[in-house]
């Protein structure tokens, strides 16, 4: 089984980290392909940001030759996931709604810590149009922008700091709310007391589950294939 697991930024040591988690969380006889957009913002921090990322995502992924099983798209809250879905035909698994559903099996009410408070609203939006918002018991951001969780001492002691506040409003389950996080799970977990989704991995255990059922993306309404039509990508060729 042969998974592609995009970048929603061009910063491709985040891509690296992100595919080694994704590789960690896979079973036997999976071979992961981690994807950067050739363009498009450094790091997914607001709506501007979250759109442009879209585009750059698509692109990347249609003109992908290599052929695979299905494709994870590792960006928290970002665009782009149904149109992915109508896109191409392999399973398509947002590492958002793969995280919050798994959330939702393990406790009566999760949290999500993420980075900077300004993408609140649009992981909100991203969890109801999911179907899963209302489990959340809280959106939390830990102040730190997607290019400072280099520092792994300072990025835990900001969620942990953030996890008591997601505590104090009800949450039972955490979950990363940010593909940069990945493998922070592993740090907090006994730390907190609380379990910790990892949206990656989530998200790779779910594509892995579509593709041995034999399950992949209904075509029979919203995401049925593009219309054919002429599409300009990019700027006309001079």
């Amino acid at each position: 089984m042969h998974l592609l697991v995009t970048n929603c930024n061009t910063t491709a040591a985040m891509t690296e980290e992100i595919a080694a988690g994704a590789r960690a969380a896979a079973g036997p006889g999976t071979t992961v392909t981690g994807l950067t957009p050739a363009w498009g913002p450094e790091s997914a921090e607001g709506w501007l940001d979250s759109y442009l990322s879209a585009a750059a995502v698509l692109d990347t992924l249609r003109q992908y030759e290599g052929g695979c099983d299905a494709v994870v798209m590792a960006g928290f809250g970002e665009h782009g996931r149904e149109g992915a879905r109508e896109l191409l035909g392999v399973p398509v698994v947002d590492i958002t709604e793969a995280a919050a559903h798994l959330a939702c099996l393990i406790g009566r009410r999760y949290a999500v810590i993420t980075t900077l408070d300004r993408t609140r609203g649009q992981i909100e939006d991203s969890l109801h149009a999911a179907g899963v918002l209302a489990n959340c018991a809280a959106v939390i951001g830990t102040g730190l922008g997607v290019l400072e969780l280099g520092d792994p001492e300072r990025t835990l002691e900001a969620f942990v700091q953030a996890a008591e506040r997601a505590k104090e409003a009800g949450a039972e389950v955490l979950v990363l709310g940010c593909a940069g996080m990945t493998g922070l799970q592993r740090a907090v977990g006994d730390k907190l007391g609380l379990p910790v989704v990892d949206g990656v991995a989530a998200a790779v255990k779910l594509a892995e589950s579509l593709v041995s059922l034999g399950l992949t993306t209904s075509k029979a309404g919203g995401y049925a294939d593009p219309l054919p039509k002429r599409r300009q990508w990019g700027p006309p060729e001079q």
